[in-house]
Formats: structure tokens, C-alpha cells, sequence
């Protein structure tokens, strides 16, 4: 029974699996695919015999029980090694095919590339066993579908460099003898990556399909209905990914006569395509889910067959537009179908239990082969029949291609009631797709994966509270465990900007308020109130009791944003009795924020006592200005205030004049003195500035209360009107600038209360 490889060894294991993955792509691109095709298309290959060619191709399925009966007595990294080892020598008839076909046999030739194609792809079905498994064993973790796409990525980058060599060695017209070397370096490179799979660490056993036959298999599988809609899905994409990829060879050489080196050079667009959907994937897999990334690599490949249909045949001796639109074609195809294959094993790997992987991969694959072989043998054939009855290559292909497109819109319906497995919902994904912002906090984040010192997270977690994404979330609540005080901070800070959370954020912020005081609770109860995490409220009225008055005081302004009012006298409790200024701040905040007019005489209080902190004594007025509803416009005229308290008098008197300017623009007209309303408007309105000076420049407020009294009882609370009134006559507060400038704000917002108020009425 294997175990579970440790960080350090898997990080080797997965080295070595790069380096098998190398030659392993270099094997198959030197043996497989358009090689062998335009090897028997130069030997006169009709296409029906490329079908069977390419059937022969998903053969390989077919002899996974044979390799699964083989798991009994040997392991599964030996089956693997010996049978990639196997496959290539295989292909060593190929090598004296060109003596064969030179001798002018040409249907032994072509008999004997199809016989030693079918023993490679029967050996590697052996193998193939192994292959789900030890990929399985090698990337679990949560970067399981970006390592899995990692080593698509690599693979068709090697296949692109390969094809490359291949385009530049075939030429216009090359011998058969040139295809010889190419396969026998692909035997070669073949022999060693079995060499290299030898040394991979053994994946754990499988025990579950013990003794299990194929029909129990089977029947198993059909009985999930996750799993039965998967398997159609497969067949179907199988099945037109591989007729529309297998063909492409013998359209551009029939349909546009095109050379082998030409087609070789297509297969590099392809190649392309493949890369660059294997790095878009890797990039958003672990981040936007699988399910929606195989619906937009299947939409996005109906839409790259669309072209064949329209393509005007009058264009088909334009060197120029025939280059252009297969190189586009064979890199969309690619990128669409390879894409679409290479995400549907992720899903797959994620959607199967590893002590299943054995069994439910080989039903896997043999949809694939069954897929593969009905289609391959169907687009041969069709393809000879149409041309036989119209004479035209190019109406067959029309055909075909109409075909598939019809079959791949069938697909797209079973696809959206595939199990999400923790992916985004579509049009989520398509929305990442197309947002900076969303693209931006995804490669953050996988910088963040990458760090390796805290200074680096820290900067990296800053970035990401400016970029707030939901995706970011799980990469954030592994930071916020970090041993390292300050990253745990930008973490908390990174969660709070975000726009909604999860339960697991909630439960990580709760956990830190209760197990890290005195460090970054703080910050974890301000997280809390910020985004209504109401089921916290009676955590956080325990935690207002603590001795981390950092906590303490953050977990006040929390209680206060979650409304919890029934808890507001025991805050105005902590205020009277605290002298904690820090404390007495976030308390007088948090009755700003609840908002009750009866809270003002316990702020006012705050301002009684001998030489109160000026923080504390602007956190106070603040929280007035919050209570009276005006805290937004008087926050502004309290930092001018605050920049030049010589200004005072000047900035009251601004608040002033432009209220009554106000007033006197919109109601002293010829009906001033017809309505009484108006009338004692007015009268109100010119002695308000006299009122407002008396008090700005003597601390007099003898008139200024009196204007008070006068403002209509719809417009002001009367509890409000008896504090400030009290308050203006109040001698302890006569020197308080910043109070003065409050009520002078707070009296000219009236008036132009006031004044709207007659406004709509007239």
C-alpha cells in the first residue's frame, strides 16, 4: 500500500513526470498523428484508409481490462514503463517499409504501417491502465487541475517544436526514407520515456475494482446519472473532435493541394492552439472550475468549424488566403477540441474518487475508443462516398464538417446540467474572462503561490485588497494562518474588501477573534461588522468585555454596523465608566453609526471633562454629525477646520452666509409677505446670520437658541432642538470650536431644510 508522498518527493516525482513527459511527446509526435498520415497518403492512402488508420488509433481502450487484469500481478508504474517501452518498438516495422513499397508493393507497404500502428496502439492500451492513476497520484492538492494542464502545456509545446522540425525536414516532396529517420527517433525517444516512468513513485493501491468485471463496471457507472451524462458528453466530443482533427490532414491536401511540409507546418499552428489553450487553462482551472472552461473550449470549437462551411471555393488557388485560413483553422481546432479533452480529464480526475480512479478511468477511455472508432471509420468512408457520387472533395468536407457542427450543438445541451464540482456557474466565468480586475486578482494570486518570503506575501496581499476578487478568497485563507503577524493582517484586510464572503471566511474570522487577541483579532471583528455576519453578534458582545481594548473597541463599532441596538446601552456603559481614549473613540463611533438622537447627550458628556484628547474630541463630533444625518458634508469643513484652527470663525461664517443665500434666492419674492408661512420665513432667514455671528464671535447663543426654537416641528426632533439649545447656553461648552463649527453646520442644513421644504409647498 503506497502512501501519500511528502511535499519534497512529490516535487521530484513531478520533476521526473516532466522529464517522461517530454519524451513522451517527442515519441508521439515522431510516431503518431500526421506523421503516419501523410507517410500513407505518400504512399497513395485513400481517405478511408487514413479512417482506419486513425481507428486504429482507439484501439488502445479497448485492451485497457487486458492491462487492468495485469494490475493483479504487476505495479502499475512497471506496467506503464513496459508498456511505453513496447509501443515503440512496435513501430520498428516502419523502417523497412520504404524497401517494400520501393519494390512495388504497395499494399503490403500500406498493410504493414497499418499492422505495426495497431501494435502500438495495443501495447499502449496495456499501459493506459496506469495512466489516470499515477497522474491522479502526482497532482493531488488544490493545484491538481493547474498541474494537470502544466503538463498538457509542456506536452504541446514539445509536439509544437517537434511538428516544426518535422515541417522543416518533409519539404515540398520528400522521400519515403526521411520518414524513416523521423520514426525511428520516435522509437528512440519512446524507449527512453519508459525508461523514465520506471522511477515514478508507485500510486497508492487501488482497491475498490478488486475482482470487479467490466459489465459490474459499467453497470456501476450507468447507474450514476452525473456519470452517465458525462459519458455521452465524452462520446460526443470524442467522437467530432476526432473526425474534425483526423481529417484536417486530407483537407488540405486534397481539398487545396497543399505539400507535406506544408501540412506539417499547419500541424505547428495546431501545436500552437494546443499551447495556448493548455496555458489559458492552467491559468483559470483551479480558480474558475472546470465545467465552465469545457463548455467555452467546446462553444468556442462549433464556432472554429463554421468556416469550412462558407470557405468560397474560388479562393482555393489563393496561396495567400488558403495559408491564412488553414493555419487559423488548424490552431483554432486545436486550441477548441484539444482544449475540450484536456479539461474534461480534469474534471473527470475530480469528479471520480481516487480508490475508483482504475476502474471508472478505463470506462472512461473506452468511451473515447468507441467514440474514436465509430468516427474515424465514419469520416473515411463518408468522405469516399461523397466524393465518389458529387466529384468534389470540397462538398464532402461541407458535408462533414455541417455534420459535426450539429452533433457539437447536440453536445452543449447534456453540458449544462453537468455537476458544478465547486465551479463558477457560466456566465460567472465569462465574466472573469472579460474583467482586468477579476484576470489581475488570478495572477496575483498565483504570484502569491509562488512567494517564498513573508515581505513579498505582504506586498503581494496589498495588491490584492486594491484588486478585491471573490476568487482570491480561498488563497487568502491560507495566508491568514501564516506565521507571520503582518501577513496575517493583509490578509484579514485583502477578505474585508472583498464584496461578499463565504462560510469559510466567516468561520476564519471568527476564529481569529477568538483564539488571536491582542494581534489581528481586531481587525477579524471589524472584517465581521463590515460584511453583516450577523450570526457573530453574540460573539462579539462577549468580546466587547475584553481586555484587548483594540478588540474591545472593534468589536463595539462591529455590534453597531450589525444594528444590534439592544446592546447600545452597555456601549454607552463603557464610554461613562472607561478612561481608555482609544476605547471612549470606537464607542463614540459606534453610536454614531447606530444613529439614535438619545446617544447625543452621552457624546456631549465626553466633551465636559478638562482637556479631552483632540482625537477623541473630533471622533466625537463626528459621531454627532452621524447621529444628525449631515456627517458627510461636515466631515470635509472639519479637515479644513482641523488644518487651520484660526479658520474657525471664518468657516462658520461661510456655512452661514451660503445657507441664507441660499434661502433668500429661492423665497424672498413679491409673495414674501402675502403667505404667512413665507412671511415668518423670511423673518427667520434674515435674522439667522445675526444669530450665527452673535454666536460665532461672543459664544452669546442666546439668539442663535431662539432661531432654534422657531424651525417647524416637521423638520426637527424636538429631543434634538432641547439638547442644542441647552448646549448653545451651556457656558462649559462655549469654548469647544469644534462643537460650535457642528451646530452652525448643523443650523444651516436646517434652513436649507427649511427652505426646500416651502420650495415644494410653492
Amino acid at each position: 500500500m503506497a502512501s501519500n508522498l511528502s511535499p519534497y518527493r512529490l516535487a521530484k516525482a513531478r520533476d521526473l513526470f516532466n522529464i517522461f513527459s517530454v519524451f513522451n511527446a517527442l515519441s508521439w509526435q515522431f510516431l503518431t498523428g500526421n506523421v503516419v498520415a501523410l507517410f500513407a497518403l505518400r504512399m497513395g492512402a485513400s481517405p478511408t484508409y487514413i479512417g482506419v488508420l486513425s481507428a486504429v488509433l482507439y484501439l488502445a481502450f479497448f485492451f485497457l481490462p487486458l492491462g487492468r487484469a495485469l494490475t493483479n500481478r504487476i505495479s502499475m508504474v512497471k506496467i506503464f514503463s513496459y508498456a511505453w517501452g513496447g509501443r515503440s518498438l512496435g513501430m520498428i516495422p516502419l523502417l523497412f517499409v520504404p524497401i517494400i513499397f520501393a519494390a512495388g508493393h504497395q499494399d503490403l507497404a500500406l498493410l504493414i504501417t497499418l499492422l505495426g500502428v495497431a501494435a502500438f496502439h495495443i501495447i499502449r492500451g496495456l499501459g493506459m491502465i496506469a495512466n489516470n492513476p499515477v497522474l491522479s497520484h502526482l497532482s493531488k492538492g488544490p493545484d491538481q487541475g493547474s498541474y494537470l494542464t502544466q503538463i498538457q502545456v509542456l506536452q504541446s509545446a514539445v509536439v509544437m517544436f517537434a511538428g516544426f522540425i518535422i515541417a522543416m525536414l518533409l519539404g515540398r516532396d520528400p522521400p519515403l526514407f526521411l520518414y524513416t529517420i523521423i520514426i525511428a527517433v520516435g522509437i528512440i525517444t519512446g524507449i527512453i520515456s519508459g525508461v523514465i516512468v520506471n522511477k515514478i513513485p508507485e500510486p497508492e493501491a487501488q482497491e475498490t475494482g478488486k475482482g470487479k468485471n467490466l459489465i459490474e463496471v459499467i453497470k456501476e457507472t450507468m447507474e450514476q446519472p452525473s456519470l452517465r451524462r458525462f459519458i455521452i458528453i465524452v462520446l460526443l466530443v470524442a467522437l467530432v473532435s476526432g473526425v474534425s482533427r483526423t481529417f484536417l490532414v486530407v483537407y488540405a491536401r486534397e481539398v487545396f493541394d497543399q505539400s507535406d511540409g506544408m501540412v506539417a507546418l499547419f500541424a505547428v499552428f495546431g501545436g500552437l492552439g494546443h499551447l495556448m489553450i493548455g496555458l489559458f487553462i492552467k491559468f483559470l482551472v483551479d480558480r474558475v472550475g472546470a465545467k465552465p472552461l469545457f463548455t467555452i473550449c467546446v462553444i468556442i470549437s462549433l464556432l472554429s468549424m463554421i468556416p469550412v462551411l462558407f470557405f468560397p471555393a474560388s479562393q482555393s488557388d489563393n496561396l495567400t488566403t488558403v495559408i491564412l485560413f488553414l493555419s487559423f483553422l488548424f490552431f483554432m481546432l486545436s486550441f477548441g477540441w484539444l482544449g475540450s479533452e484536456g479539461i474534461m480529464q480534469t474534471y473527470f480526475m475530480a469528479m471520480v474518487p481516487v480508490e475508483k480512479m482504475t476502474d471508472m478511468g478505463m470506462i472512461y477511455f473506452f468511451s473515447f475508443g468507441i467514440a474514436g472508432v465509430v468516427g474515424s471509420l465514419f469520416g473515411g468512408v463518408f468522405l469516399d462516398v461523397v466524393v465518389a457520387i458529387s466529384g468534389s472533395y470540397y462538398t464532402s468536407f461541407r458535408i462533414l464538417f455541417l455534420i459535426l457542427i450539429i452533433i457539437t450543438g447536440i453536445t452543449l445541451i447534456p453540458m449544462r446540467k453537468m455537476v458544478s464540482l465547486g465551479a463558477l456557474p457560466f456566465i460567472s466565468a465569462l465574466g472573469v474572462l472579460f474583467s482586468f480586475r477579476e484576470l489581475r486578482a488570478i495572477s496575483l494570486l498565483e504570484r502569491l503561490k509562488k512567494s517564498s518570503n513573508a515581505g513579498e506575501e505582504e506586498a503581494i496581499l496589498d495588491a490584492l485588497h486594491d484588486t478585491p476578487s471573490k476568487l482570491a478568497i480561498k488563497g487568502l485563507l491560507t495566508r491568514i494562518k501564516s506565521p507571520r503577524l503582518s501577513v496575517r493582517m493583509e490578509s484579514i484586510r485583502a477578505i474585508d474588501a472583498l464584496k461578499n464572503l463565504n462560510e469559510d471566511a466567516e468561520r476564519a474570522l471568527m476564529d481569529d477573534i477568538i483564539n488571536n487577541p491582542y494581534t489581528s483579532a481586531y481587525r477579524s471583528a471589524r472584517a465581521l461588522g463590515n460584511h453583516g455576519v450577523f450570526h457573530a453578534v453574540p460573539l462579539l458582545r462577549e468580546l466587547v468585555l475584553s481586555n484587548d481594548y483594540m478588540l474591545s473597541g472593534e468589536a463595539m463599532i462591529a455590534l453597531a454596523k450589525l444594528k444590534d441596538t439592544g446592546f447600545m446601552s452597555q456601549i454607552e456603559s463603557i464610554i461613562k465608566e472607561t478612561s481608555n481614549p482609544r476605547l471612549q473613540m470606537a464607542g463614540a463611533e459606534a453610536l454614531g453609526i447606530y444613529g439614535v438622537n438619545d446617544s447625543l447627550p452621552v457624546l456631549l458628556d465626553m466633551l465636559r471633562v478638562a482637556n479631552p484628547p483632540p482625537y477623541l474630541a473630533d471622533e466625537v463630533v463626528l459621531a454627532m454629525a452621524g447621529i444628525l444625518g449631515i456627517q458627510h458634508k461636515f466631515y470635509p469643513l472639519l479637515v479644513r477646520f482641523l488644518a487651520d484652527e484660526t479658520q474657525a470663525s471664518t468657516l462658520a461664517q461661510d456655512e452661514a452666509e451660503s445657507a441664507y443665500e441660499h434661502a433668500v434666492s429661492v423665497h424672498v419674492n413679491k409673495r414674501s409677505n402675502r403667505n404667512p408661512k413665507l412671511k415668518a420665513f423670511n423673518y427667520q432667514t434674515k435674522s439667522f446670520q445675526s444669530a450665527i455671528l452673535e454666536y460665532i464671535k461672543t459664544f452669546s447663543g442666546s439668539k442663535l437658541s431662539r432661531w432654534i426654537r422657531e424651525i417647524p416641528d416637521e423638520l426637527v426632533n424636538e429631543f434634538v432642538r432641547n439638547v442644542f439649545i441647552e448646549t448653545i447656553l451651556d457656558e462649559v461648552h462655549f469654548n469647544d470650536l469644534r462643537l460650535q463649527l457642528l451646530i452652525v453646520h448643523w443650523a444651516s442644513h436646517e434652513l436649507r431644510l427649511w427652505t426646500s421644504k416651502l420650495k415644494a409647498e410653492f
